[in-house]
């Protein structure tokens, strides 16, 4: 008999929880996004099974499909925001990633797993290293992760062309194509890894001192280095972690279309990278970070993406329409305007009371 408020007191406690997270705006402009999108087609979020091939399809299968590579290059974004940095290298990394790739695979001539699992192999192993220079540059010779990363980006995009002579490179190999066109019990490939990388990283940094170190070197580098925290070794990590998923996401990319363009893949990635981020509840201060929000912020970014197509909005207005809500989502989170509307709420409450009272 006494379970009933409990559990109500549970589902009170666990909603405010919700509400006050820093990603719950984030979480209502997608809300928006769908309502939008149903009131034009009822059965926006139908889902079906393809009887030939029993494989999921609808628009929401299409989102989570098209919020994977924006996750991979958005999750390593957070962890360099949260010590205080910045990589605008993510979109020629998966270039560079998706050129290794085709151009091995093209130059193999082989269509078995074991040359995609090579050519996959080969991609991350370069996006690391390219990960590890900028780590190297931002954390031992001390330049501003800013300009590490923007010559990173400049000269990433043009070993990108070296690579594939300035062409675009196609391949052909069923398994590797797989991995952005295959399915899992119905589920895209693509997006069951990436959030399994996601959760693997969460364990990570959650389930260890990592994420606390992070927080520390982001919040205040002085006093994390008195306090113990080595920080040379945990930046280079955490630019590695950013290159190689951009790696990943250049190989999801590529993988769909089995095509590298090698100056349009990963074309503007950092600039939805660092909104998913924003838009996610992550200071670009550094300190705090929420992989949650990120992963969130992947999914508003599709599914933005996605309504812009369904609407039939003009190319040209695109960038327009994604900037408008992208900046709304961010004032409703910033600490001001919550400031205003909190003051506004007391006030509403006082005035409430007193006529009550009179």
């Amino acid at each position: 008999m006494n379970a009933a408020p409990t559990e109500r007191s549970a589902a009170a406690r666990a909603v405010s929880a919700l509400v006050h997270q820093p990603y719950i705006w984030a979480i209502v402009a997608l809300a928006l996004l769908l309502i939008i999108n149903l009131t034009k087609n009822p059965a926006y979020l139908a889902v079906s099974v393809n009887p030939a091939t029993g494989d999921l399809s609808g628009n929401v299968i299409d989102i989570l499909r098209a919020s994977a590579p924006v996750m991979m290059i958005a999750v390593g974004m957070t962890l360099v925001i949260a010590t205080r940095g910045i990589d605008l290298s993510v979109g020629s990394v998966m270039a560079v990633s998706g050129a290794v790739s085709m151009e091995f695979m093209q130059s193999s001539g082989s269509n078995d797993l074991g040359s995609a699992v090579l050519a996959g192999a080969l991609a991350l192993g370069i996006s690391a290293l390219l990960g590890t220079v900028n780590g190297i540059l931002v954390s031992v010779v001390g330049l501003q992760p800013f300009i590490t990363t923007l010559v990173m980006m400049l000269a990433g995009r043009g070993l990108a062309k070296v690579i594939t002579a300035g062409q675009n490179t196609s391949a052909t190999n069923d398994a590797f194509r797989w991995i952005a066109n295959g399915t899992i019990l119905g589920f895209p490939v693509v997006f069951i890894i990436a959030a399994a990388i996601v959760a693997i990283i969460a364990v990570l940094v959650r389930r260890t001192a990592l994420g606390l170190m992070i927080e520390a070197i982001g919040i205040n580098p002085k006093a994390a280095r008195m306090a113990g925290i080595r920080p040379i070794g945990i930046l280079i990590s955490v630019y590695i972690v950013s290159a190689v998923l951009a790696g990943v996401a250049g190989i999801f990319a590529t993988a769909s279309v089995m095509t590298v363009e090698v100056a349009k893949t990963g074309m503007t990635a950092e600039m939805d990278a660092i909104l998913a981020v924003v838009i996610g509840g992550t200071s670009l201060a550094g300190g705090k970070f929420s992989l949650t929000g990120s992963v969130i912020g992947a999914l508003l970014i599709a599914t933005l993406d996605k309504t812009i197509v369904y609407l039939s909005i003009p190319s040209s207005a695109t960038p327009a329409f994604k900037a408008v809500v992208i900046v709304i989502v961010c004032l409703l989170q910033s600490q001001r305007v919550r400031a205003f509307f909190s003051q506004r709420r007391s006030s509403t409450t006082r005035t409430t009371k007193g006529a009550v009272s009179a």
